[in-house]
């Protein structure tokens, strides 16, 4: 079978080439980016796509967007979602809808390589691959309040936005970069489902979150 790679990290795309190779099927492309891994699906038609959650250019959710556009335009095509971290709300979007040929595991996972194997095999006939821990938190978030998806650094950003703080203010309040920052507030704006929109009304609408307001 035929498979596509999209991983940002280059060494950990070598060893999953490797990895993918040794269970027997046949990389036909390997990328960095989400806008690459369609680009590759379409010219290929693999029958196995395994991808990073988190891509360039914005390292939010274009794993997770690439994956849904190939289920809805090729969905014969296996999707394998991996992630640094448990991220609950990215899992839910990817079993929505048909739960066929689908996995999302760790990364830590690709370190037992028999099992990881044996995942990669049976999403590709179409079975479906699905972290413990992903799971776990799946079930403990269902009727949860989103800020407690927030850990406690992306608390206080929010709580020093909730102040009126801009980033550069955040940023020397916690002694940390302005990228770091804006890292920090992506996530926090992913994590409360907040709709895409103007950057400063979805921060707004994060500090009403936070306040209890709406």
């Amino acid at each position: 079978m035929r498979a596509v790679i999209a991983e940002d990290s280059v060494l950990l795309r070598i060893g999953l080439v490797r990895v993918l190779e040794t269970a027997g099927f046949d990389v036909v492309a390997e990328v960095g980016d989400a806008e690459a891994v369609l680009t590759a699906v379409e010219e290929h038609r693999p029958g196995l796509v395994v991808l990073d959650v988190r891509m360039p250019p914005g390292f939010t959710d274009e794993g997770v967007r690439a994956a849904l556009v190939i289920r809805k335009q090729w969905p014969d095509t296996a999707v394998l979602l991996l992630s640094q971290y448990v991220e609950e709300r990215y899992a839910a979007d990817l079993l929505s809808g048909d739960t066929r040929g689908v996995g999302y595991l760790l990364k830590e996972r690709v370190a037992d390589v028999e099992e990881f194997i044996d995942a990669l095999r049976r999403v590709a006939s179409g079975g479906t691959a699905l972290d413990p821990q992903v799971v776990s938190q799946l079930l403990l978030r269902r009727h949860s309040d989103p800020l407690d998806r927030l850990t406690p650094r992306e608390r206080e950003v929010l709580e020093l936005m909730a102040g009126g703080r801009s980033n550069a203010g955040i940023a020397a309040a916690l002694f940390v970069s302005e990228s770091a920052v804006a890292k920090h507030i992506n996530s926090i704006l992913s994590k409360l489902d907040l709709p895409k929109a103007d950057a400063d009304h979805r921060r707004v609408l994060a500090v009403l979150r936070f306040l209890g307001v709406g």
